[in-house]
C-alpha cells in the first residue's frame, strides 16, 4: 500500500535539499525526499580541492556523455552530475556565483513574472552569510543558511599576477564579484575579476545538504529515502497524484496529496517528465509510453556553458610547487587533516570575474585564472603537472544555442541522450572569436608575460580569427552549468512551466532545479539553483497555505 505525504520532492539535490527544509519547517505538512545516490560523509567531497576525485567516481557522479557534437567537430562531452545527498553541489568546484542582474531580468522578460533582479537580489541577501574580510578583520554579514567564504588570505601568491592582469587590461579588481564596483560610474555593477567566493565552511566543502538538508533531517515530518530511482511520475485526472521508485530492487509507490515536485537536475528532471507520458508526443510514442500531456517543450532549449583554456609553463612557483609531488602532497594532506589549511583548503578555481569583449554593451564573458596546471587522466583522476604551470580560461557567458534531452528508451535505468548543439547560432561563433582574442590579450600583457617561461601547445598567439573559432571548436569543454530544459515561460508553447514553477497543463506537478531557468546565467550556476529552489518554496507554500491538510 503507498504510503501518502503532503509533497514528494524527487532529487536531494541543490534544489531539492531547499525545498526540504523549507517545507518542514512549519512541522504542518509531511514531506518525502528521494535521492538516487547515497551519503555525502566521504572524505573528497568534503575536502575543498577534493572535487577532482569525485569528477567521475561512479558511488557519487551520473558520470553521463553527450551525443557527437557538431558544433565542436563531433567530440562527446563528458557530463559529470551529482548523483550523492547534495547533488551537484556535493561534487562541483564550490564557486558562488550569484550572475548578472540582466541575467534575471532576462528572465522576466520571456515570461517568468517575479523573477527580475530586484526580486532575486532580495532572494540572494537572505540565502546568504558572507564569511570576509573587512578592515583587516574577518566579519560575517548575512544570517542565511549558504556559508559564503572569501578565501583570498589563503589564495596562492601566485594569484596576484592574475590581479595586476586584470588591472593591465582595465579590468577593476573587485573585493566581492557578487557585489557592484565601486570604480566610478563608467563601470558596471558585478564586472571586473577577483578572487572567487566559495561554499566553503571552516576548511570543509558546504554543499546545499550541509545548509538545508542536515536541520531539515531532525524534523519528524521529513522522510528522506536514498539509493532510490524514481521510475515515474503517477497522474490520474490531469493531476500528478504520487511517484513510483524502485530501491533495492523492488517497486515502491508513494502518494502526494497536495504536489510533486522535480528537483532531478536538467538532465534527470526532463528525462523523468518524457518518462512519465509528459512531453513531446512523437518522442514518447516512439518509445512505447502513453501519452498522458502532449508537452513538446519538455527536454527542449537546453543551455550550457562552454570555456576554452590554454596553459602556460611558469617562470615562478604555483600550486604545482606545492602539489605537483608525492612528498608535497602528502605534506599537504598532514597539513590539512591537522588544520583544515593549506593548498586542500582552497579550491582550484581561485580568480574570476566577468568581463565585455569588443563591443559588448554588457559583460559577456567570464574569465577564470588558476595558479596551477593539471591534465585529466584516462580513468578520469586528475593529474596536476610536477612542472610550474598556470591556466587562463574564457567563457561566453550567455550563449544563444540552444539543445535538447531525450529518452532514448522506457527503461529509467537508460540514460537519455544529451544533445548540447553547441555554437549553432551565428552570434555563439562570434562571441567565441571575441571571447577567445580577450584570452589572447589577457596572455601578453606585462603582468603575466613576467612570470611565463613558454606558452604551451597550442599558442593562442598565433592565431587568426578562424584559427581560434577551429581551436574553440577542438579544444573548448563544457564546465557543466546544464539548464533550461524545463524552462519557465508565457504558456506551453514555448515552455514547460509557469512562473511558479508549475508544469503547464498539468496539476499538483511543479519542476524546481536549473532546469526551471528561462535562459542560463553568466556564471556558475550552483548560486542560481538555490536561490530559485529557497524562492519557489515559499510560493508552494503561499500556494497551499489555505488548503486543508489530508487528515484534516
Amino acid at each position: 500500500m503507498a504510503q501518502t505525504f503532503d509533497f514528494i520532492i524527487v532529487g536531494a539535490g541543490s534544489a531539492g535539499c531547499v525545498l526540504a527544509d523549507k517545507l518542514t519547517a512549519s512541522g504542518r505538512y509531511n514531506v518525502l525526499l528521494i535521492e538516487a545516490g547515497g551519503t555525502d560523509r566521504r572524505f573528497w567531497i568534503k575536502v575543498p580541492v577534493g572535487y577532482g576525485f569525485t569528477f567521475s567516481n561512479p558511488a557519487v557522479n551520473w558520470r553521463y556523455s553527450a551525443a557527437a557534437d557538431p558544433g565542436l567537430n563531433g567530440r562527446e562531452a563528458y557530463w559529470p552530475r551529482g548523483k550523492v545527498l547534495g547533488g551537484s553541489s556535493s561534487i562541483n568546484a564550490m564557486a558562488y556565483v550569484r550572475g548578472l542582474p540582466h541575467d534575471f531580468d532576462d528572465w522576466e522578460a520571456a515570461g517568468a513574472t517575479g523573477w527580475g533582479w530586484e526580486t532575486v537580489r532580495r532572494g540572494y541577501e537572505a540565502l546568504e552569510s558572507n564569511d570576509e574580510w573587512h578592515q583587516g578583520r574577518r566579519r560575517l554579514r548575512g544570517t542565511g543558511p549558504v556559508r559564503v567564504t572569501d578565501l583570498s588570505e589563503r589564495m596562492h601568491p601566485f594569484t596576484r599576477n592574475f590581479l595586476a592582469a586584470g588591472q593591465e587590461m582595465g579590468w577593476p579588481v573587485l573585493p566581492d564579484m557578487n557585489g557592484p564596483a565601486d570604480t566610478g560610474a563608467n563601470t558596471l555593477p558585478s564586472e571586473g575579476m577577483g578572487y572567487v567566493r566559495s561554499t566553503v565552511k571552516g576548511g570543509r566543502r558546504w554543499s546545499s545538504a550541509d545548509a538545508f538538508l542536515r536541520p531539515a533531517m531532525r524534523r519528524g515530518n521529513l522522510t528522506v529515502v536514498s539509493g532510490a530511482l524514481v521510475e515515474k511520475v503517477l497522474t490520474a485526472g490531469g493531476r500528478a497524484t504520487g511517484v513510483a521508485y524502485r530501491v533495492k530492487g523492488q517497486t515502491q509507490l508513494a502518494t502526494a496529496a497536495r504536489e510533486v515536485i522535480l528537483s532531478a537536475g536538467a538532465v534527470n528532471s526532463p528525462q523523468l517528465l518524457q518518462l512519465s507520458g509528459i512531453g513531446p508526443a512523437a518522442l514518447l510514442q516512439r518509445h512505447g509510453i502513453a501519452v498522458k500531456h502532449d508537452l513538446p517543450q519538455v527536454g527542449r532549449g537546453l543551455q550550457d556553458h562552454l570555456a576554452v583554456s590554454h596553459f602556460f609553463w611558469a617562470n615562478t612557483a604555483t600550486l604545482n610547487d606545492r602539489l605537483g609531488s608525492f612528498a608535497g602532497q602528502m605534506k599537504a594532506g598532514l597539513q590539512y587533516v591537522l588544520s583544515r589549511k593549506g593548498p586542500l583548503s582552497v579550491p582550484v578555481n581561485q580568480c574570476s570575474g566577468f568581463v565585455r569583449s569588443q563591443g559588448a554593451a554588457l559583460p559577456d564573458v567570464q574569465v577564470y585564472c588558476n595558479p596551477a596546471s593539471y591534465s585529466t587522466r584516462p580513468s578520469g583522476k586528475p593529474q596536476i603537472d610536477r612542472d610550474n604551470g598556470f591556466l587562463l580560461c574564457v567563457q561566453p557567458g550567455r550563449p544563444t544555442s540552444r539543445g535538447q534531452i531525450a529518452i532514448q528508451s522506457a527503461d529509467p535505468a537508460q540514460p537519455p541522450r544529451i544533445e548540447p548543439n553547441s555554437l549553432a547560432t551565428d552570434e555563439d561563433k562570434a562571441t567565441a572569436v571575441r571571447a577567445s582574442r580577450l584570452l589572447q590579450a589577457l596572455a601578453a600583457v606585462p603582468a603575466i608575460n613576467r612570470v611565463t617561461r613558454e606558452r604551451r601547445a597550442p599558442d593562442i598567439l598565433e592565431m587568426d580569427d578562424a584559427a581560434l573559432l577551429e581551436n574553440f571548436r577542438n579544444r573548448a569543454g563544457s564546465v557543466f552549468h546544464a539548464s533550461c530544459t524545463c524552462r519557465m515561460g508565457r504558456e506551453a508553447s514555448d515552455s514547460v512551466l509557469d512562473a511558479r514553477l508549475r508544469v503547464h497543463g498539468m496539476a499538483g506537478l511543479r519542476v524546481i532545479d536549473a532546469s526551471a531557468f528561462p535562459n542560463i546565467t553568466s556564471g556558475n550556476t550552483n548560486a542560481p539553483t538555490m536561490m530559485l529552489a529557497a524562492r519557489a518554496a515559499d510560493l508552494v507554500l503561499e500556494d497551499n497555505k489555505n488548503r486543508p491538510l489530508a487528515a484534516e
